[in-house]
């Protein structure tokens, strides 16, 4: 097939879903055409030797990579936000009516920053099937959306309607997500789960080394990691009172950075949480020696209604690893973790019943702490690899291009 992707974000940004999918749909033999903007992501700013342009092609086998100009917003405000998503919006509209115009199908990486560009896309592609693969579903609650005018969210929650009810197929990154598509617009029989990989040429089994156990160990008690974010959606402060509670049965150790971080070493602080320990951020490629060298990774999630239906990254990437999870969240992403038999979790934002959670982690042998990181690693492979992940898409695409062109039959047969 000739299939085109739509994202906003593209490697060498941190974008290994439409990145690593690109690949392998191109390994496969089809032809792949991406459109995605320069690259400017976390910091807002283009990234050093890059320069924004018209026409900036590259080319591999069966594979090349449009980028189009965007504004480069250098703040997180809603004002810049929004500039940036129109102006990528706009460029889409130029170049992507004639570089896509013959794809059987589209896919969409569906982040809230491509809504304006997809419908638009959608517009003047006409009749091109597409599949959005929806990363998160956004709520009034989350500062994401494009300025604090309403009239711009209202713009957005139309166009985002009109993807769902249009779409061919919407894939979704948890089960629970389904629901909350559904009852913006999607047709149910449209919608499948796609669990997300990782980035499997980084998070596989490892074995911990001496640096690693260095940076983050003290003895041989019982420690739990926390990689990541340290945000609001984390609520990490509910794992920081449930450590200090066990004082010295257990370590926490927080690696990362984010907007709570201070928030959170404060509250260990006044807690006098001593087995508390804060890890600066390190690259991804120095996480698995760290998985291993912990005895489990912590997933944390708030109790708020749009994170039931979400799955974080770092279950995949500590599945990948073979590492045991303790999960304090709800939802989709607790029932992996105990359908697989792959750690231990808890209701969230309950401090006592982590502890209770964290107590029993200490407690299990090392040879069954290594049998359910093998779990979740069985599970991964089964659920949510590339490989599993890549043939859902790639069915979802070879189903819609075919509908479309059995459609497209009847009608000139009439």
């Amino acid at each position: 097939m000739k299939i085109g992707i739509l994202s906003y974000h593209f490697p060498p940004e941190p974008a290994f879903i439409p990145g690593s999918l690109a690949e392998e749909l191109a390994a496969r033999g089809h032809e792949v055409r991406v459109l995605t903007g320069f690259p400017d992501y976390p910091g807002g700013h283009v990234y050093p030797g890059w320069r924004q342009r018209w026409r900036h092609q590259t080319h591999s086998e069966r594979l090349t990579v449009r980028r189009v100009p965007r504004y480069a917003r250098g703040d997180a405000s809603p004002g810049a936000r929004t500039a940036a998503w129109l102006s990528f919006a706009g460029s889409v509209a130029v170049a992507g009516r004639r570089y896509l115009r013959d794809v059987d199908a589209l896919y969409v990486f569906q982040h809230p920053a491509v809504t304006f560009a997809a419908a638009g896309l959608l517009r003047l592609l006409g009749r091109v099937p597409t599949v959005l693969h929806v990363q998160d579903v956004w709520t009034g609650e989350e500062p994401s959306r494009p300025g604090e005018n309403r009239r711009w969210a209202d713009r957005f929650d139309t166009s985002l309607r009109r993807l769902y009810r249009e779409a061919a197929a919407v894939a979704v990154t948890a089960p629970s997500m389904r629901d909350l598509v559904v009852a913006a617009g999607a047709g149910p029989d449209r919608v499948r789960t796609v669990l997300n990989w990782t980035d499997e040429r980084i998070f596989r089994p490892a074995e911990p080394g001496p640096a690693a156990r260095r940076l983050i160990r003290r003895d041989d008690r019982c420690l739990v990691m926390h990689a990541g974010t340290i945000g609001v959606r984390q609520g990490l402060e509910t794992a920081v009172r449930a450590a200090a509670a066990l004082g010295d049965r257990m370590d926490l150790v927080l690696v990362g950075s984010g907007a709570q971080e201070r928030r959170v070493r404060g509250l260990a602080a006044d807690l006098g949480a001593d087995n508390v320990r804060f890890v600066e951020w390190r690259s991804p490629v120095d996480m698995p020696q760290l998985y291993a060298t912990a005895d489990y990774q912590l997933v944390m999630q708030r109790d708020v209604p749009e994170l039931r239906g979400a799955v974080p990254g770092k279950l995949q990437a500590a599945f990948s690893c073979a590492a045991p999870v303790v999960a304090s969240t709800g939802g989709d992403t607790a029932e992996l973790v105990e359908r697989a038999r792959a750690g231990l979790s808890c209701p969230p934002e309950d401090w006592a019943a982590l502890a209770d959670r964290f107590w029993l982690a200490a407690a299990i042998p090392r040879a069954a702490r290594v049998e359910m990181g093998r779990r979740g690693r069985d599970a991964y492979l089964r659920e949510m690899s590339l490989r599993a992940g890549v043939d859902r898409i790639e069915g979802l695409l070879r189903e819609a291009s075919t509908a479309m062109a059995r459609r497209t039959n009847l009608a000139v047969g009439r």
